[in-house]
C-alpha cells in the first residue's frame, strides 16, 4: 500500500510539472525581453526595445545609398556592379551586426565614402593598379589596422586627443554632414566664378522637399513625436514615388549572384599588395583609417551620451576593433575599407543607445542583398534632411568649447572648419593638432603640452609632409 501511494504522489508531481512546462512558454517570452534588456543595458541607458529598432531602421535609410553610389564609383574604374553591390551589403551587415552584439553601441559599419573614392580614382585609375591587387592593398590595410588597434596605439591616440579638437571633430563632422546632404541634392554646389560652392536652383523639386523635410523633422522632434527622422523619409519616398518621375519602382526582390564569374569574394591578391612601391598607399590607408574612423566614433559616442565620468568611450575599445575587423573581411569579399558611418548619427538622434540599433542595421543590409530593386525607391532629398538635422545637432559641441583655455577651444574650431573646407577629416584633425601645439608654444603654455599630443601632431605632420595623404 505504502509503494502505491508513493507511486500515486509521484504521478501527481508528474502532473503539476507538465502543467508548468506548458505554462511557462506563455511566460517566455517575457523572459526572453528581460535578457535581451539585460545583455544588451537598453533601460539601464534608458532605451526601449522600440525605439532601439526604429533608430536601426532610421540609420539604414540614412545610409542605404551607399548600396548605389559606391557600385557607380567602383563601376567607373573597371568594378562589376552586382559584385560591388553584394560587397557593401555584406561589410555592412558584418561589421554592423559585430559591432552591436559585442560592443553593443548604436554605430553602423559601412564602406567608407572617401576610402572608396580614393580605391576607384587614385589606386586603380589613377596608378593603374589591378583590382585584385588593389582589394590585397585593403586586406593588407585592414590586417595593420587591426594590430594598430589591438596593441592599444588607436586607444592611446583616442585618449590623447584633446577636449578641444574632440568636441572640435564633431563640429566639423556636423558640417560635413551638412555639406554632403546639401550637395546630394543640388541646394549647394560648386561655384565655377571663384568661389568654392554657390545656392543652387532652389525652385527644384529635391531642393523644396529637402526644405520642407528638415523644419517637418524639426518640428516633429521638438514635439518628440516616436520615430520622426524615419516617419519624414517614409513620407518624403511615397511623395518620390508618387510625384517624382525620376524615383520609379523597379521591382521588389532579385536573387544575388554570390557565384558570379565577376564575383570579387576571395579575389585578392595580397602578395601583389607586398609590393615595396604600394607599401607607401597602404600606408596612407592606415593613417587615414586611423583617424577617419577613430574621430567619427569619438564624436558618435559624445552624441549618444555614451562617454563615462572621464570622457572616455565606452566599450571604445570593442568598437575600435570591430571597424578594423571589418577592413579586413572588406578586402576578402571585395569590398572598400570599412569604417563607422557619420550617418550613424542619425539613429543616435532617434534615440539609439545601444546594440540593438547596430544589429537592425546589419539585418537589413542582409536583406538587402535579396531586395537591391528597392534602393531605388528611397531618393536622396528623404534622406537628406535626416543628414542636415544630425549636422545641425553635433553643432552643439560648440558649447562645449571651454573659451577660457582659448588655445584648446580655437585650436578645436581650426579643426572643424577644415574638415568642411577640406572634406577631410584627417585633414581637420591634422590642422587642430598643428594649431593646439605652436600655439601653446607662442602663448607661454608649454607645460601644458602631453607628449603624446606632441607625438601625434609631429607624426601628422610628417604624413602630410610626406605627400602620403589622401
Amino acid at each position: 500500500m505504502a509503494f502505491f501511494a508513493h507511486l500515486r504522489r509521484s504521478i501527481s508531481k508528474i502532473r503539476v510539472q507538465k502543467r508548468n512546462n506548458m505554462i511557462s512558454p506563455n511566460k517566455s517570452p517575457k523572459s526572453r525581453l528581460s535578457l535581451i534588456d539585460s545583455y544588451f543595458k537598453i533601460s539601464e541607458r534608458g532605451s526601449n526595445l522600440r525605439r532601439e529598432i526604429v533608430a536601426g531602421l532610421t540609420t539604414f535609410l540614412s545610409m542605404v545609398y551607399m548600396v548605389v553610389v559606391i557600385p557607380n564609383m567602383l563601376g567607373q574604374a573597371g568594378f562589376n556592379g552586382g559584385a560591388i553591390f553584394i560587397a557593401t551589403c555584406l561589410v555592412a551587415a558584418f561589421g554592423s551586426i559585430l559591432m552591436g552584439v559585442w560592443a553593443n553601441l548604436p554605430m553602423a559599419v559601412g564602406c567608407a565614402i572617401s576610402l572608396t573614392a580614393f580605391t576607384a580614382y587614385s589606386l586603380v585609375l589613377g596608378q593603374g593598379i589591378p583590382i585584385p591587387v588593389a582589394l590585397g592593398a585593403i586586406l593588407l590595410m585592414g590586417l595593420i589596422f587591426t594590430a594598430v588597434t589591438i596593441t592599444g596605439a588607436r586607444q592611446w591616440i583616442l585618449n590623447n586627443l584633446p577636449l578641444g579638437i574632440a568636441h572640435g571633430t564633431g563640429i566639423g563632422i556636423g558640417l560635413f554632414l551638412l555639406l554632403i546632404a546639401t550637395n546630394n541634392v543640388q541646394l549647394i554646389v560648386a561655384n565655377s566664378a571663384g568661389l568654392p560652392v554657390k545656392l543652387g536652383d532652389v525652385t527644384s523639386l529635391p531642393v523644396i522637399a529637402t526644405i520642407i523635410g528638415l523644419a517637418a523633422t524639426i518640428g516633429l522632434e521638438s514635439k518628440r513625436v516616436p520615430g520622426a527622422i524615419l516617419l519624414v523619409i517614409i513620407l518624403l519616398s511615397t511623395f518620390g514615388l508618387i510625384f517624382d518621375p525620376q524615383v520609379s519602382f523597379q521591382g521588389i526582390a532579385a536573387m544575388p549572384d554570390f557565384g558570379a564569374k565577376d564575383s570579387l569574394i576571395g579575389q585578392f591578391d595580397l602578395m601583389g599588395a607586398l609590393n615595396p612601391a604600394l607599401l607607401p598607399v597602404v600606408f596612407a590607408l592606415v593613417i587615414t583609417a586611423i583617424f577617419d574612423a577613430t574621430g567619427s566614433i569619438r564624436a558618435l559616442a559624445g552624441q549618444a551620451n555614451l562617454l563615462d565620468a572621464s570622457g572616455k568611450i565606452i566599450d571604445g575599445d570593442k568598437a575600435l576593433t570591430v571597424d578594423s575587423i571589418s577592413s579586413i573581411f572588406a578586402g576578402f569579399v571585395g569590398g572598400t575599407p570599412a569604417a563607422v558611418t557619420i550617418e550613424s548619427a542619425a539613429g543616435t538622434a532617434a534615440g539609439g543607445k545601444t546594440g540593438i540599433t547596430a544589429i537592425v542595421v546589419g539585418l537589413l543590409f542582409l536583406f538587402m542583398l535579396f531586395f537591391s530593386p528597392l534602393s531605388h525607391l528611397v531618393p536622396s532629398y528623404a534622406t537628406a534632411p535626416a543628414l542636415m538635422y544630425v549636422g545641425l545637432l553635433m553643432l552643439s559641441n560648440a558649447t562645449k568649447l571651454k573659451m577660457d583655455d582659448r588655445v584648446d577651444a580655437l585650436s578645436g574650431l581650426t579643426c572643424a572648419i577644415f574638415i568642411v573646407l577640406s572634406c577631410n577629416i584627417v585633414t581637420g584633425i591634422t590642422l587642430g593638432f598643428t594649431t593646439l601645439v605652436f600655439g601653446r608654444l607662442f602663448s607661454g603654455e608649454w607645460k601644458k603640452l602631453k607628449p603624446g599630443v606632441v607625438i601625434i601632431a609631429l607624426c601628422l605632420i610628417g604624413f602630410y609632409v610626406g605627400g602620403w595623404a589622401i
